[in-house]
């Protein structure tokens, strides 16, 4: 049964991100507005949907590392894993908007984050300030936000009627939260199985299973050129973990860290490969992520999996 889960959310997940990037596009070619802003907003909340799930549930059951190393593995997973693969499959240029802005509101999330965990606990205030902050960004992008990728000159774009774009945009959503969720529930069902930490459940199998739609949504929207609306997935999607994600749930209950090495440990793999990505984005060539840096940021990924399990 659980392999049958696994092989049907994978199947869930290939169509509905499909979809959603349909989607995306028109939304992005009918209000006129930069791709990365559609990836950092309607993408990203899309694909982060999974993590709010699974985070609140997580914390109203009383498992509050499974809520806060999920959050922390998947941001850590988009990065490393999602955004290495990303751009093994293709290089993204970007423009001096990525570094100006968009890094660095990730950046300084992240670093909010760390702030409010460091007594070991998120309370309601602290989870308002996050949600207050996420408003704001994303006010502040959809008026002032200009490209901050390259876009590729060949690309073939397709704006659909209203009533068919919300259709994309229903499918797509839905399709990736059944089919992460489904992943998920086999992932974790293995898992557990073997007496597995639920730290250790939620940085790898959960954080990993959760990032899957980023992980989907970013490959088909580089496969159909659209690498605007792949790397403001990523960065949109960290943004809503941290801010929404930890936001909401921190407002629902207080969110305790129960496992030290949460804060010791993965905490600071996040802030580091958040970091990475802009000296990368420079070195060797300026403005750029290539196949290297890609391989550079999976090979983190896969040696933080291994020393976490």
């Amino acid at each position: 049964m659980n392999i049958v889960l696994l092989v049907v959310g994978l199947v869930f997940l290939i169509v509905g991100g499909d979809f959603l990037l349909k989607a995306a596009v028109s939304i992005s070619l009918k209000l006129n507005i930069p791709k990365i802003v559609i990836g950092m907003t309607v993408v990203s909340f899309a694909t982060s949907a999974p993590e709010l799930i699974v985070s609140v549930q997580s914390a109203l059951l009383g498992a509050p590392d499974l809520a806060l190393g999920n959050v922390v593995g998947s941001n850590i997973a988009n990065l490393g894993l999602v955004l290495g693969i990303t751009v093994i499959l293709s290089p993204i240029l970007v423009t001096k908007n990525f570094y100006r802005f968009d890094w660095p509101i990730m950046m300084i999330a992240s670093l909010v984050f760390f702030g409010f965990i460091l007594d070991g606990v998120l309370v309601f205030w602290e989870g308002a300030l996050m949600f207050l902050l996420l408003l704001f960004t994303i006010i502040y992008l959809i008026k002032f936000q200009e490209k901050a990728v390259v876009e590729e000159i060949h690309e073939v774009d397709a704006s659909y009627s209203v009533f068919k774009t919300l259709v994309y945009l229903v499918i797509g959503s839905l399709g990736l939260a059944f089919g992460s969720q489904w992943l998920i529930d086999g992932a974790v069902s293995l898992s557990t199985q073997l007496g597995v930490s639920e730290r250790v459940i939620g940085v790898t199998m959960v954080s990993v299973g959760t990032s899957i739609p980023e992980l989907v949504a970013s490959v088909m929207a580089v496969l159909r050129k659209e690498k605007a609306i792949s790397i403001g997935n990523l960065i949109g999607s960290n943004l809503f973990n941290l801010l929404a994600v930890l936001g909401i749930t921190s407002m629902i209950i207080p969110i305790e860290v129960m496992d030290t090495t949460l804060l010791n440990f993965d905490v600071y793999v996040m802030l580091f490969i958040s970091f990475l990505v802009l000296p990368l984005v420079f070195i060797p060539k300026g403005l750029r992520l290539g196949w290297r840096d890609g391989v550079l940021l999976l090979g983190i990924y896969i040696g933080y999996i291994y020393i976490t399990v």
